[in-house]
């Protein structure tokens, strides 16, 4: 589905934006962190609004809102071990099958909306 890969695609962006200066940008000063972060996220931005139009067809804005978030907590996942080389603990993984369960109940009882 075309919304969740540009949402992927976003969030690749998002994270980087916000959190690619932590391992590197350390001897920046802050207002070029700001500047190089912004750039990164004007991207995200351009790929993340089409998501949410395209995607709202199909979802509500309760349901985009729970697969973005379910999409940043997997980026992130492979971010932090990969580019940050964090590791992955126990309590993240079940704060994620928290995060899985909401998304469950999100999408489960998927009444239709009634005509305005």
């Amino acid at each position: 589905m075309i919304t969740v890969a540009l949402l992927i695609v976003s969030n690749v962006f998002m994270t980087f934006a916000w959190y690619g200066h932590l391992k590197y940008g350390h001897d920046w000063p802050l207002w070029k962190a700001i500047l190089v972060s912004w750039s990164i996220a004007l991207i995200e931005y351009c790929l993340a609004v089409p998501a949410n139009r395209l995607g709202y067809v199909r979802f509500s804005g309760f349901q985009l809102k729970t697969i973005q978030e379910v999409v940043t907590l997997l980026v992130f996942i492979g971010f932090e071990a990969t580019f940050l080389k964090e590791k992955l603990r126990w309590n993240y993984l079940v704060a994620f099958g928290f995060l899985g369960v909401a998304a469950f109940f999100a999408f489960a009882f998927n009444v239709p909306a009634s005509p305005a």
